[in-house]
C-alpha cells in the first residue's frame, strides 16, 4: 500500500499541450476515478503514472519517492488494460505467474500467490485453459489476478470494462470495487462512463481540455458541480441549461420566455440584470398542472417505474425531465424543485454560490 502524488504534471506532443498542471493527493487504500471524454488527457496522465510516458513538466511521488525518472518496472505498480494483453499459447496459471518467474521467486511462492488471486476471483477452476477457452469477463479476472499476485504498491486501471457487454460490465464493476476495497490498494481508474465513475470511486477527477475541472466525492461532484462542463458530464441524462438574467435584486432568475424562479433561503448569486445559466437536472422536474412551464414532447422513453421526456419550451429551449409513472398525456406543464436550482455564470460557466 502506498500513497500517490502527483505535482504539477505537465505534457505536450510538440507544440500541443495535452495536460496543464494536474495536481493530485490520493490518499493509501483510497480509490480515485479520473473520467472525462475522448481527448481529455486522462490516459495520457494515467500513463505518465506507469512511466509509459514521461512529463514534460512536474512530478510523480509514491510513498513519498520521487519516481519520475524511474523505469515502468522500478515504480512498484500493476495495470490493467483495456485490452486483455495475455499470452494466447499459455495457461491461465502461467499467465497468471509470468511476472513473478521473470522476477525470480520460488516456485511454491509463485503457486501461493496465483492460487490465492485466482479464489479470490473465482476462476480456480480455469487455471489450465488457456485463454481461447475464456469468455471475455474471464480473460479480464485473469488480467487483474496477473496484477494482484505482484502484491503492487499501487493499481492502474486503464478502461477495463469498455470490451465487456453492459450487463457484465456491472458485475465486473462491483467486483473491482469490492476487491480493491478488500485488498486496500491505492488505485487509480481511468474511465469516460460517468456512472462508472459514480460507482466506483472514492473520489472523482474529472478532466475536461487537459485541466483537472473538479476533484471531489462523487457526491460532491454530482451535487455542486464547479461548471457546466461538470454539470454536464456528470448525471444521466445530463442537467438542462436554461439562459436566465437576474432579478428582484438577484433573489430571482427571469427566464427568456418571462417565467421566473426563485431561489430559496434568500440566496443572491448576483444582482440585478447579470446573465446566469440556470441548471436542473431531468430528476428534478416535476410535472406540475397549474404554475409549470409547457412542454411540447417530442420523445417519450418509457422505462417502467418513470418516463424520460424530451421536449422543448415555447422559446425553443430544449428540456429533458425524468418523471414517475407511465407516458404523460397531452398539456405537460413541468416546474423545478426550486433548492435543487444550479446557477452558472452565463459567460465563463463557472458556479456561481449565492453571497
Amino acid at each position: 500500500m502506498a500513497s500517490l502524488d502527483i505535482q504539477g504534471v505537465t505534457k505536450s506532443f510538440g507544440a500541443t499541450k495535452v495536460l496543464h498542471g494536474i495536481d493530485l493527493a490520493v490518499a493509501d487504500g483510497e480509490m480515485v476515478v479520473i473520467v472525462g471524454a475522448s481527448g481529455c488527457g486522462k490516459s495520457t496522465l494515467l500513463r505518465i503514472v506507469a512511466g509509459l510516458e514521461t512529463p514534460t513538466g512536474g512530478k510523480v511521488l509514491i510513498e513519498g519517492r520521487d519516481v519520475t525518472p524511474l523505469e515502468p518496472a522500478d515504480r512498484d505498480i500493476a495495470m490493467v488494460f483495456q485490452t486483455y494483453a495475455l499470452y494466447p499459447h499459455m495457461s491461465v496459471f502461467d499467465n497468471m505467474a509470468y511476472g513473478l518467474k521473470i522476477r525470480g521467486l520460488p516456485k511454491a511462492e509463485i503457486r501461493a500467490r496465483v492460487q490465492e488471486a485466482a479464489d479470490l476471483l473465482s476462476i480456480g477452476q480455469l487455471l489450465e485453459r488457456k485463454p481461447r477457452q475464456l469468455s471475455g469477463g474471464q480473460r479480464q479476472r485473469v488480467a487483474m489476478g496477473r496484477a494482484i499476485v505482484r502484491h503492487p504498491k499501487l493499481f492502474l486501471f486503464d478502461e477495463p470494462l469498455s470490451n465487456l457487454d453492459a450487463k457484465l460490465r456491472v458485475q465486473m464493476r462491483a467486483e473491482i470495487r469490492r476487491l480493491q476495497k478488500r485488498l486496500s490498494v491505492t488505485s487509480l481508474f481511468v474511465t469516460h462512463d460517468q456512472v462508472e465513475a459514480m460507482t466506483l470511486g472514492d473520489r472523482l477527477v474529472v478532466m475536461h481540455e487537459g485541466r483537472a475541472a473538479q476533484i471531489g466525492t462523487p457526491m460532491e461532484v454530482w451535487s455542486r458541480p464547479a461548471d457546466t462542463y461538470v454539470a454536464s458530464f456528470i448525471g444521466s441524462p445530463a442537467m438542462n441549461f436554461l439562459p436566465a438574467t437576474l432579478t428582484e435584486g438577484g433573489a430571482a432568475a427571469r427566464l427568456a420566455g418571462g417565467a421566473v424562479w426563485r431561489f430559496t433561503d434568500g440566496a443572491r448569486p448576483g444582482g440585478d440584470g447579470r446573465a446566469v445559466t440556470l441548471g436542473i437536472r431531468p430528476e428534478h422536474l416535476l410535472a406540475d398542472g397549474a404554475d409549470g412551464l409547457p412542454l411540447a414532447i417530442e420523445l417519450a422513453e418509457p422505462m417502467g417505474s418513470e418516463t424520460v421526456v424530451h421536449g422543448r419550451l415555447p422559446d425553443g429551449t430544449a428540456l429533458t425531465a425524468r418523471l414517475p409513472g407511465g407516458v404523460p398525456g397531452e398539456g405537460l406543464r413541468v416546474a423545478p424543485e426550486l433548492p435543487a436550482l444550479h446557477v452558472f455564470d452565463a459567460e465563463g460557466g463557472r458556479r456561481l454560490d449565492p453571497a
